[in-house]
């Protein structure tokens, strides 16, 4: 069997099973409280305002620009100052969150096996966080960085899903083909549509399906525990 270019995974709810709602609320509550000096729905809120900024980001600048800006922005001053502060929380406090992600003993023999199928394996995570956020998220499922032939972070891509131009970016960073790489992935707008309108082919992981009003049947899907039998 011929090797796939590369084959890209989500993180969020599909190699990290979690509820993304629930997920996204304990994130920010704890990320409220990291600047003390600071209300902590003010902090929330100006988060958000960066977050937007790097889900409509045109790839004119970095999405590590657009949310500094953003926040700053929304804060009245220049947030960046406590880009240390963003650091050190990702590295330690942020650890709670993983009480209420689900567990994924297998995520390691899935990149294994997809490390055989494919010339190149690639964490293609929505990039609205630093490294160090990746860095802890994909511990608690046993995994680093360094287990990927590239990670997405904020610090390099310009689009976000469900941009396909986000996808695009990654394939042209290595000169890839889509219809030789797959995507695997839970979400059916930000992996399934934006995938496809890359021209790449998807696969969806039902275990934890974020289906939006598009139709799961549209597209090969399984779950999780049947994912080698796809690679």
């Amino acid at each position: 069997m011929n090797k796939r270019s590369a084959i890209l995974f989500d993180l969020d709810g599909t190699l990290l099973p979690m509820d993304l709602e629930v997920y996204t609320k304990t994130y920010l509550h704890l990320l409220g409280q990291q600047l003390p000096q600071f209300p902590a729905q003010a902090v929330i809120s100006g988060v958000w305002h960066g977050v937007m900024a790097m889900m409509g980001n045109d790839g004119s600048r970095p999405n590590e620009t657009r949310f500094w800006d953003a926040f700053s922005q929304a804060m009245g001053q220049d947030m960046r100052v406590t880009a240390g502060d963003f650091d050190t929380f990702y590295r330690t406090t942020f650890h709670e969150v993983r009480a209420i992600t689900g567990e994924n003993p297998a995520a390691r023999e899935l990149v294994t096996l997809a490390k055989q199928r494919a010339e190149r394996v690639i964490l293609a995570t929505n990039p609205l966080y630093p490294l160090s956020a990746v860095e802890s998220r994909l511990s608690w499922i046993g995994l680093t960085p360094q287990d990927f032939d590239y990670v997405t972070t904020y610090a390099e891509c310009t689009f976000c899903k469900p941009n396909p131009r986000y996808f695009t970016e990654v394939l042209q960073r290595f000169g890839l083909k889509g219809e030789e790489c797959l995507v695997v992935g839970n979400d059916l707008q930000e992996d399934g549509a934006a995938a496809r309108g890359a021209g790449i082919p998807v696969h969806i992981v039902t275990d934890c399906l974020i289906p939006h009003d598009l139709n799961l049947d549209d597209f090969s899907h399984s779950t999780l525990a049947e994912l080698p039998n796809v690679l």
